[in-house]
């Protein structure tokens, strides 16, 4: 078993790219379109799950762990919502770009520079985020057993990354790198994108109930990512700790 999840080369890359994270027009533009799909999803499953009334800050008194939380693009909104976060990252540079920003917006963020199986708290969360970053380490099974230890009994894991199919070497290389310039080329590796089975697998590895599996395509008419039952290429999965 691997002693690590960190890939040197990915670390470097989007250490490199850093300052971009904020920059809606910038090279993690796709990502800021994909955002708010994400923070729904996130907010409205979790809602579901524990049961919460409808608020203000729905995600009140929960913890959770941004893992690969980049600039903070997440992290930030899940504390607006109201949650406690802490977001880990193997990139300093990234970590220091999300803590300037988040004093800027004046909100209280644990950020610490760290992998999973490098990350020294004793802390357990409600929610685990591993949003796009599967796909960039090292590992995948070992990174989602040392993610999950880090989740209470019955809390739940995000994950969300790129299917592994000739369509989505089609769309998010080929069309996302390449044509349309949406991402630097070799944002992504395509021997590095992950069936949903072998991500559900993994999963039970690790005390992990698949919750739920849903697509995400982008409709270029409105300009939005919607959720879809299509999960030829981007997926996201909700699991839950047993």
């Amino acid at each position: 078993m691997k002693i690590n999840t960190i890939n040197k080369k990915e670390i470097e890359k989007f250490s490199n790219m850093a300052s971009e994270w904020w920059n809606p027009e910038g090279k993690f533009k796709s990502l800021h379109k994909f955002n708010p799909i994400r923070i729904k999803y996130i907010r409205d499953n979790t809602v579901k799950h524990f049961k919460i009334k409808s608020q203000k800050q729905p995600l009140k008194n929960l913890s959770i762990l941004d893992i690969g939380c980049g600039g903070g693009l997440l992290s930030e909104p899940m504390r607006k919502l109201g949650a406690s976060v802490t977001g880990i990252d193997a990139s300093k540079t990234n970590i220091d770009i999300a803590n300037i920003h988040s004093k800027k917006s004046k909100l209280k963020i644990n950020y610490i520079c760290a992998s999973p199986e490098s990350l020294k708290i004793n802390q357990k969360f409600d929610i685990i985020l591993n949003m796009e970053i599967v796909e960039h380490v090292e590992d995948v099974n070992y990174f989602i057993n040392k993610s999950s230890e880090f989740l209470k009994k019955d809390g739940l894991m995000y994950v969300a990354t790129l299917n592994k199919t000739l369509k989505s070497y089609l769309f998010a290389i080929i069309g996302a790198e390449y044509i349309l310039r949406w991402l630097p080329i070799d944002t992504h590796q395509w021997d590095k994108f992950i069936e949903p089975s072998k991500l559900i697998e993994y999963g039970k590895n690790n005390s992990l109930k698949l919750e739920k599996l849903d697509g995400m395509v982008f409709n270029p008419i409105i300009d939005e990512w919607k959720l879809s039952a299509d999960n030829s290429v981007n997926y996201i999965i909700q699991f839950k700790k047993i």
